[in-house]
């Protein structure tokens, strides 16, 4: 009972550390643009976070909780392995504010875990290899979809003053804003009600084919609210000026951009990467002013940081597995 306490401790943790690492995703145009401070920004991307689950249903928890890893492979020490990798990565990136996904450090450290465990038929492959795809797709998805929304906007308001423009603008960013946290409370506090899911059902409360209960939902989603009105200031600065220079129609298309994305996986069950979303759709709005309009360099390491975190979570997972099943003996 109390490794079972534990692990739903190490995941409510992950959840806390999700919301304040990937409070960025949520905040990062709003503020950049000036139309939120800080700290309203931060309330008002926390709220909506946290009621996500209300709106576009929880099939983001059950992938994570029932297709990603055989039910008999598991066991507390695999998920145990997979968070401890998983929060390590985090913080670690968040220290130097660079802003890899939280999903996929999730996801390697599971499946390096697991892996570790029983081998490559410990996880669903099919599953894993939809997931590494759309870490690809997801910012192809955000970047086009930003794109095609900037150049309407643009049409739209080409007979409109600046100042007009800038107002009305400020005014809808609020709506998009509030879309994209939906789309990222959604998915990403998702991913810890399918981890607490199955380590309750290891620890032989519950049985895989029931739904998961409402208290783990509102403990995964009060986790992630707490955690994103907690602040990322270092990562928002990354999204925010370093990517591209943002204004609020701009900020506007690629919020509502990255929120399309996420609200049409969500309801697919795929859980993809909120961070890899959002930047997209930022690279996407700043490429209809130029090529130079957008910061390569920046954008070059941050790609890089999403390659690696998937095989660098699983194999210090796979290591704190070995390590704990030799510590246990």
């Amino acid at each position: 009972m109390f490794t079972l306490l534990f692990i739903i401790f190490l995941a409510l943790s992950f959840d806390f550390i999700n919301g304040f690492h990937d409070a960025a995703n949520s905040i990062a145009t709003v503020v950049s643009t000036r139309v939120l401070s800080p700290r309203y920004a931060v309330i008002w991307a926390a709220f909506f976070n946290f009621i996500a689950f209300e709106i576009l249903g929880l099939h983001v928890a059950s992938t994570i909780g029932k297709d990603l890893m055989h039910p008999d492979v598991v066991d507390l020490t695999v998920i145990g392995a997979g968070l401890i990798s998983a929060i390590a990565w985090n913080l670690i990136t968040w220290w130097f504010g660079i802003p890899s996904s939280s999903s996929h450090t999730l996801v390697g450290g599971l499946v390096g875990a697991a892996i570790a465990k029983a081998g490559f038929g410990a996880v669903f492959m099919d599953s894993v290899i939809k997931i590494i795809l759309f870490i690809f797709l997801a910012p192809l998805i955000g970047m086009v979809v930003a794109v095609v929304l900037s150049i309407t906007v643009l049409h739209i308001c080409k007979n409109m003053s600046p100042y007009r423009v800038d107002k009305n603008f400020r005014r809808l960013q609020l709506l998009s804003s509030a879309a994209y946290s939906l789309g990222h409370g959604s998915n990403d506090a998702q991913k810890m009600m399918g981890v607490i899911f199955i380590a309750v059902v290891t620890g032989g409360f519950l049985k895989i084919t029931d739904s998961i209960p409402l208290w783990i939902v509102l403990a995964c989603q009060s986790a992630m609210a707490l955690g994103t009105y907690s602040g990322g200031w270092r990562i928002v600065k990354t999204m925010g000026q370093k990517i591209t220079k943002l204004r609020p129609f701009e900020g506007f298309s690629a919020e509502t951009a990255g929120a399309i994305t996420l609200f049409t996986t969500a309801l697919l069950g795929i859980p993809v990467s909120t961070t890899h979303t959002i930047t997209g759709a930022i690279i996407g709005t700043g490429l209809i002013k130029r090529l130079s309009a957008v910061k390569w360099k920046v954008t070059l390491n941050l790609i890089w940081a999403w390659v690696i975190t998937i095989p660098i979570t699983a194999l210090l997972a796979a290591l704190l597995y070995w390590f704990a099943i030799e510590f246990l003996k």
